[in-house]
């Protein structure tokens, strides 16, 4: 059903898409314990993180900023202003809700510098789409596979530890969660018995 793999010419021939819902910009504890109770209610969750790059050798960074969407909302958490709070632990540590995402392992790993906690039900996509036939991993290319579109990738290497987020930075955040939960949710359309959990 779908293409095993897409070049990097043929992702280029494909339009431009982004998260057209509504952004949540959340940096302080009161406004995530709120944003926390609406996306309980979730079950399937597009999950991704941003970290302040390191242009030097032996610096490294803790994860800035925490991504959850819906197909509507997406919320942007900014841990490095108010830390892994409880409400998001909840949400990470619940086996009910799934949290979908690409190479989540290491955002699992780098979330837990901020507060241990014990992750239950996330779905690695990389293994997920194998079921599928599908060989390619990356978000760009699964979403030119599955959806027909690319993303821009153009703000990954910002400064995610800005005083404020800039508008193409809270796109590009909310863009990757999104697409994330869009290519779940279509795959699930055809193979709704199967998970991938880690």
């Amino acid at each position: 059903m779908y293409m095993p793999s897409i070049s990097k010419e043929e992702l280029q021939l494909l339009p431009i898409s982004q998260f057209k819902g509504r952004i949540h910009l959340i940096d302080h504890i009161n406004k995530a314990e709120h944003a926390c109770k609406t996306l309980a209610h979730e079950p399937v969750l597009g999950f991704d993180t941003e970290t302040k790059p390191s242009f030097t050798k032996g610096q490294f960074h803790r994860v800035s900023l925490l991504q959850l969407s819906t197909g509507t909302d997406a919320y942007l958490f900014r841990l490095n202003k108010m830390g892994l709070m409880g409400g998001i632990i909840g949400i990470l540590s619940n086996p009910k809700q799934l949290k979908v995402g690409i190479a989540i392992r290491d955002d699992i790993r780098y979330l837990k510098q901020h507060h241990h906690f014990r992750h239950e039900g996330f779905v690695e996509l990389q293994d997920f789409v194998r079921n599928f036939g599908i060989e390619n991993s990356g978000l760009s290319k699964l979403s030119g596979i599955i959806m027909n579109f690319r993303i821009s990738k153009s703000q990954q290497l910002t400064n995610w530890e800005n005083d404020e987020l800039t508008l193409p930075q809270q796109m590009y955040a909310a863009t990757d969660a999104w697409a994330a939960y869009e290519i779940y949710n279509t795959l699930i359309k055809n193979q709704k018995s199967i998970e991938y959990q880690i």
